[in-house]
């Protein structure tokens, strides 16, 4: 098996990794939120985001720029270094997408559960 060969048979992660471009499937539902909190998304917001989001099967990503993390992780929601106005795009892939981001934009719209 040639070189060429063996790229065609590599997990689409991989391929990533060598410059190639993974064809991604499009998600299930996506939603834009706006950071409103002063404090921006600190421990307490991260934290709870991130245990929303793991009560859901979807994978759900959060999009700043270019930057794609995991909504899942709060160390993921605390390395976007969301401050106030910061425009947060997320996307979810899986039979519950629409819910578990409904259920996102609910979160953002009750700025936490802070005043």
């Amino acid at each position: 098996m040639d070189h060429a060969e063996r790229e065609k048979r590599l997990p689409a992660e991989q391929l990533s990794d060598r410059g190639m471009k993974a064809i991604m499937p499009p998600p299930d539902a996506v939603r834009t939120v706006v950071v409103t909190n002063p404090q921006g998304l600190h421990a307490r917001p991260a934290d709870l985001l991130a245990k929303l989001a793991q009560q859901y099967v979807a994978r759900i990503e959060i999009i700043r720029g270019s930057e794609r993390n995991d909504a899942k992780s709060i160390f993921s929601v605390l390395t976007l270094g969301a401050e106030e106005g910061t425009e947060l795009q997320f996307e979810a892939f899986g039979p519950d997408a629409v819910a578990a981001l409904d259920a996102i934009a609910e979160l953002f719209a009750g700025n936490f559960g802070e005043e």
